[in-house]
């Protein structure tokens, strides 16, 4: 069964606004190794709309400011991405489909279905999936910054039980930046 990674940036006060977080050049590297082994991604439509098209364009263009920043551009762009969203009309690109239906169920499928990982990010639509108990693995890559505003992680995430998770690895980066993954118990 393929396993279901919750993989998100954040600083030291636990914040996730991408406004607020710096683009270290070794972050990007550590996305790059991450990407390789998943196939699907699968967003809420907020982050969708901030992940699509930028990254398809910069690999498309190779614009990117720096090569890790395009090489993890064609690495995010190989992927097939699910959008589960209400709202959404449409999505660009012929790797991505819009679902609507009830998340639980589709995330089942997905998971059953034959492929590498599949990889989930942003806040709202990873909330629900590890409500739901589906997250099987998460990565977080914890900035050396406090910003002391804009949204937290899990913040509106309701446990029925404490969630145990086991550390599998941590990696400190020249950045100051550390990468932890966890495994669910």
């Amino acid at each position: 069964m393929r396993k279901l990674i919750y993989a998100i940036n954040l600083t030291l006060d636990g914040c996730c606004d991408h406004t607020k977080a710096s683009a270290y050049e070794d972050i990007y590297e550590y996305y790059i190794h991450l990407m390789r082994d998943v196939d699907l991604l699968v967003y809420g439509r907020k982050t969708y709309q901030l992940m699509v098209p930028f990254w398809p364009d910069i690999a498309k263009n190779q614009s990117g400011q720096t090569s890790a920043m395009n090489e993890f551009a064609q690495a995010f762009a190989s992927n097939d991405i699910v959008v589960c969203s209400q709202s959404l009309d449409r999505a660009a690109g012929e790797n991505t489909r819009i679902v609507r239906s009830n998340l639980q169920d589709e995330i089942l499928k997905l998971k059953e279905a034959p492929g590498k990982n599949i990889l989930t990010g942003g806040l709202s639509v990873p909330s629900q999936l590890i409500e739901l108990d589906l997250v099987d693995e998460f990565s977080f890559v914890v900035q050396p910054i406090v910003v002391g505003e804009g949204r937290r992680l899990l913040e509106d995430v309701r446990l029925p039980q404490t969630l145990q998770l086991n550390l599998i690895d941590s990696k400190t980066f020249k950045s100051g930046c550390v990468a932890l993954r966890y495994l669910k118990h």
